[in-house]
């Protein structure tokens, strides 16, 4: 039985190494749209069913739908009026079922990366063989559809393999969003490239807040700003990262995007933040940043097994 799977050191929030942002800022400010597409009715996985409730589920695939059809525009309309640009954790088969979408997205220069091929097909039982298969076909589809080459990866409904982190390494991938433990990035050990974890976010993901929380959309944009001001005034010893996950068919309903835009002019109203996109966060980070946390963790002889880190 493993006890820890040692994909990343304990390293304590204390005393790291001053992180600053581009043009000093404090916080790295991201939204990641989850722009998902769920299979009507899909193949049978024996771990985890696709859906909920026993397929085909109409009502859960037309309320996905609405969040393609008109929430993901209302959306995209309001992150355009205070300069956020979406980084988008995307279905990769919605390229070719929704290809305006992308067409919108690419217009405004925002960033792809990939969130499997279906949120209704999972990574659990999958061969090396066929996981392989999965991220070449990612990196290529958004590649023709793009012109981007993808850098991060968040798995399909956050499933995985023993294997997934060392293959999106080995691929060239630059930040995983499947790990939940830090709000500043950290190299994640694999045996080739150089993995880091991104801070994501499932506590302010709307998929929880509304979701499994039904909070009141009022209380949502309050848990926002109550978020980001913690993590701003922390970002003032180190830079802290602020990730909002969302996803259209919730936080776009008429009676919600409101409060969502309040909380998105507080923090966009900050100067000391950067808004910016999670690539371009771990760009600067592999640049400025790796070396410094890795030589700290060793310093403090804080690694376990040994760093792990590929070379």
């Amino acid at each position: 039985m493993v006890a820890d799977p040692n994909l990343y050191d304990y390293w304590p929030y204390r005393d790291r190494p001053k992180i600053v942002w581009p043009g000093g800022k404090t916080l790295a400010f991201w939204v990641a749209p989850n722009i998902e597409y769920y299979e009507f009715d899909p193949p049978k996985n024996p771990s985890r069913s696709g859906w909920p409730k026993p397929a085909p589920d109409v009502v859960g695939y037309s309320q996905r739908d609405w969040g393609n059809r008109v929430g993901h525009w209302r959306l995209m309309e309001l992150m355009d009026k205070y300069g956020v640009r979406g980084s988008i954790s995307l279905s990769i088969g919605l390229i070719d079922h929704h290809p305006e979408i992308i067409e919108a997205c690419v217009a405004r220069n925002w960033e792809f990366f990939s969130h499997g091929i279906y949120n209704t097909r999972f990574s659990y039982g999958m061969s090396e063989a066929q996981e392989r298969a999965v991220l070449e076909d990612c990196i290529a589809t958004v590649q023709r559809a793009t012109g981007q080459r993808i850098r991060g990866y968040l798995a399909p409904a956050l499933t995985h393999t023993e294997r997934t982190l060392d293959l999106i390494a080995e691929y060239d991938f630059w930040y995983s969003c499947d790990l939940f433990q830090d709000d500043q990035p950290q190299p994640v050990k694999t045996r080739t490239g150089k993995l880091m974890s991104m801070p994501y976010s499932l506590e302010v993901n709307d998929v929880i807040t509304y979701g499994a929380l039904s909070m009141t959309p009022q209380r949502y944009a309050d848990v926002l700003k109550r978020h980001f001001d913690q993590l701003l005034e922390e970002g003032a010893e180190s830079g802290t990262v602020m990730c909002i996950p969302l996803h259209a068919y919730l936080v776009s309903q008429p009676h919600r995007i409101a409060a969502f835009e309040e909380a998105l002019a507080y923090i966009t109203g900050h100067s000391e933040v950067w808004v910016t996109t999670a690539a371009e966060i771990a760009g600067y980070y592999r640049d400025h940043c790796w070396e410094t946390t890795v030589t700290d963790v060793g310093r403090r002889g804080l690694a376990t097994g040994g760093t792990g880190f590929a070379p």
